[in-house]
């Protein structure tokens, strides 16, 4: 049976309706375990983790008695309990539907995708001693229910400037008609100048031009001759059509060419992601990115603009293992540029993916709360051939389940594994960490860990944007939810967030 994830939707709306019915009584704290270990290999090849029940003799060709059903019954049933998927860090959702609800208008839904609202918050998880990560996993009832929201926190070890290998950087910029929307390209090349200025010694950068066609303005030059650099920034001019496919193709050449195995080599793609010239079916173009991904040259896809193609470049970052973010404002492009480019430009991890077994005898039925592009089939979770997600230093991935308990259930309710790729040997290690139901938190709004209710405020939000309901929660009570935790918090994000809500008060 191919795992499929449920949508989220109505039936988280169902499952969080009792929500805003206010508080239960106090918390209490249960126990888990974390273990980290190589995965297991035979001639470098991933082994598949051994079954727990014996194997049963095989019947007649043609013939399956009534135990066979039963058996495939139960474990299908298993299997649905297990949620399987590719790890990602991309925060554009959230960005772009910050810029249109400042501007008064009500933000596509197609592209709101509540993991990436999630994922642009801080988080407080633990980092590990070395590389690879740490897993935590916690979560709360609702009141008055046998539901709850499982959080599965994922972290790596954050940036030592000073150490970090040198990264050869290519920078795709779109200068086509669309980029001529007032400030759009001044906003890039402002942020080009501000990176150049902040990279190491030991670092190269070269400048890919495109629209109509592309022209390489400065090949992989050394940051020792940062005014060259600077000056074929500077000549980014706008001009004719956008012909995607010849500027990222100019680009992963340039890189190629370039190459250095001790270095991070990377293409960032500065666009609006509007192709309309050349090959425009976004499959052939994907197929470039995921081509050149395998020759270890990453992607980093920066949106920009009012129109803005959203999912090409969600999908370029996730094809090209990378992340896809978005930019409106110098504020949010000095973030980018200017603190997470420079010091996360190294990897931890390679192919990175998440696995969540939720316990049948205690677990009704479970959600996964968005990554539904991320999806992956259970059986996939070791076979290191897939596609995973490249995580830098310092990131934190959070995943909430949705979970319905059954009545009076007790014992381990879920364990969480991670596994990844080390990004030079490509050998495969994982983590792992589990849950009782005697930890989970007996009221979310109560006693709850102040970020999980964030993560819940955020995704309800998200959810709310997109399906127009929300846990049974409408805007006037995430509104209240976020203002009170923003006092808590003392964090500017949660801050905007409630903000961010009332804006859509007033537009929706």
């Amino acid at each position: 049976m191919r795992f499929r994830p449920l949508m989220a939707g109505a039936g988280l709306a169902a499952l969080l309706a009792l929500a805003a019915c206010g508080g239960g009584p106090g918390g209490s704290t249960g126990s888990s375990a974390e273990r980290a270990v190589p995965a297991r290999t035979e001639a470098g090849r991933p082994v598949p983790a051994e079954p727990r029940a014996t194997r049963r003799a095989q019947p007649e060709a043609g013939r399956e008695t009534a135990a066979d059903a039963e058996q495939d019954t139960g474990r299908d049933a298993a299997e649905a309990q297990i949620s399987t998927f590719a790890l990602d860090v991309d925060t554009a959702s959230y960005s772009y539907a910050r810029r249109a609800l400042a501007e008064g208008r009500w933000p596509e839904p197609a592209r709101i995708r509540p993991e990436e609202f999630v994922n642009s918050f801080g988080q407080d998880y633990a980092e590990p001693a070395g590389d690879g990560f740490t897993v935590h996993i916690d979560g709360a009832r609702l009141p008055g229910s046998d539901t709850a929201v499982v959080r599965v926190g994922l972290r790596t070890r954050g940036a030592d400037a000073a150490a970090r290998r040198p990264a050869d950087l290519t920078f795709v910029v779109d200068v086509s008609g669309s980029m001529a929307e007032t400030g759009r390209l001044d906003l890039v090349k402002e942020s080009l100048h501000t990176l150049i200025d902040q990279l190491a010694p030991g670092d190269r950068v070269s400048v890919v031009a495109f629209s109509d066609t592309a022209e390489t303005l400065v090949p992989m030059t050394p940051l020792t001759a940062r005014p060259d650099l600077h000056a074929a920034v500077d000549r980014l001019a706008v001009q004719g059509g956008t012909n995607l496919e010849t500027g990222l193709v100019t680009g992963y050449q340039q890189a190629s060419r370039a190459f250095r195995p001790a270095a991070t080599n990377r293409v960032v793609l500065l666009s609006d992601g509007l192709a309309n010239q050349g090959v425009t079916a976004w499959q052939a173009i994907l197929d470039r990115v995921k081509e050149y991904a395998g020759r270890q040259v990453t992607l980093l896809t920066v949106g920009v603009g009012r129109d803005y193609g959203d999912e090409l470049m969600e999908q370029l970052a996730d094809n090209g293992d990378g992340a896809a973010v978005y930019v409106s404002t110098r504020e949010e492009a000095a973030k980018v540029f200017a603190e997470r480019l420079p010091t996360t430009i190294e990897l931890r991890a390679r192919d990175a993916r998440a696995q969540v077994a939720f316990n049948p005898s205690v677990v009704e039925s479970q959600q996964l709360l968005g990554y539904d592009n991320r999806a992956m089939p259970a059986d996939g979770f070791r076979d290191d051939t897939r596609d995973g997600g490249e995580i830098g230093p310092g990131h934190a991935v959070t995943a909430l389940y949705s979970v319905r308990l059954k009545p009076g259930a007790t014992g381990q309710l879920a364990q969480a594994t991670v596994r990844w790729q080390d990004p030079d040997t490509r050998a495969p290690a994982e983590a792992s960490r589990s849950v009782d139901v005697t930890a989970l938190t007996p009221s979310i709004w109560d006693r709850a860990p102040v970020r999980l209710q964030v993560d819940v405020v955020a995704a309800a939000f998200a959810v709310y944007m997109r399906d127009r309901q929300a846990f049974g929660l409408d805007l006037p009570a995430l509104g209240e939810h976020a203002r009170r935790l923003a006092e808590r918090a003392e964090d500017p994000m949660v801050s905007e967030l409630a903000r961010l809500i009332d804006q859509a008060r007033a537009v929706g």
